[in-house]
């Protein structure tokens, strides 16, 4: 299958890496082995060493693409974001109702991902569950106001405005329409870890996806309007 980046433009800030990655052969396989190798052994365990004896080539070579391996845990946050901005254009295309298109918009940013087999070097569910695990880590260090000027955080930024703004249809007196959307996204991140690895911090519904189920009554609830 033709590979998605011929069609659909994820964009990814330049200052995230040295070379792009996806110019390369080599750069596809840095991306795709890293997810890999963090899905595995964690980021805390993750070398470029490591990263280069799996690939087969020298910490140097993945030097050329990214500065640190942060940079390289932003890149592929960023991707994701970036993906997951693309899939909620997609998803809300040609539905007129706000309503509707918020509650789709929700249903995606709390859902497992779904792997899109028009990407070839990139496995969506091992990065989902890299992105879970790990994607505090991105911006919770002491250079985030740095990295912010840098623009390093715009892919978020951009998925975060786009679902306020259909909020804002909604009930444009609503004051706090990014803060509820953070907390959507990195609430369901943590409700779908602790459902995997803790489940008595959670709670598991026969029968239905109680994530999503939990936010979508947030969401509706706060801003003051029936799911319809």
């Amino acid at each position: 299958m033709q590979d998605v980046y011929a069609r659909v433009d994820i964009k990814i800030e330049d200052c995230l890496f040295h070379k792009d990655p996806l110019s390369s052969k080599l750069g596809h396989k840095i991306v795709e082995a890293s997810i890999a190798l963090i899905h595995e052994i964690g980021f805390d365990l993750f070398t470029f060493r490591k990263l280069a004896e799996r690939i087969g080539s020298s910490e140097a070579s993945i030097y050329r693409y990214f500065e640190s391996k942060h940079k390289l845990l932003l890149y592929l946050c960023n991707w994701y974001w970036s993906w997951l901005d693309y899939r909620l254009a997609f998803a809300t295309t040609n539905i007129h109702s706000p309503l509707k298109r918020l509650r789709r918009a929700i249903l995606l940013l709390t859902a497992d991902a779904i792997e899109d087999d028009g990407i070839s070097h990139i496995d969506e569910q091992k990065l989902h569950q890299v992105v879970l695990a790990e994607s505090l880590k991105a911006y919770l260090v002491k250079e985030v106001d740095e990295e912010n000027q840098e623009g390093v955080y715009h892919s978020y930024k951009r998925l975060i405005q786009h679902v306020s703004e259909i909020i804002l249809e909604i009930n444009p007196n609503y004051k706090y329409p990014d803060m509820l959307i953070t907390t959507v996204i990195e609430g369901a991140h943590l409700q779908r870890h602790f459902a995997q690895h803790l489940p008595k911090l959670t709670n598991a519904v026969e029968g239905e996806d109680a994530v999503a189920k939990f936010y979508m009554d947030i969401v509706f609830k706060a801003i003051q309007t029936p799911q319809s």
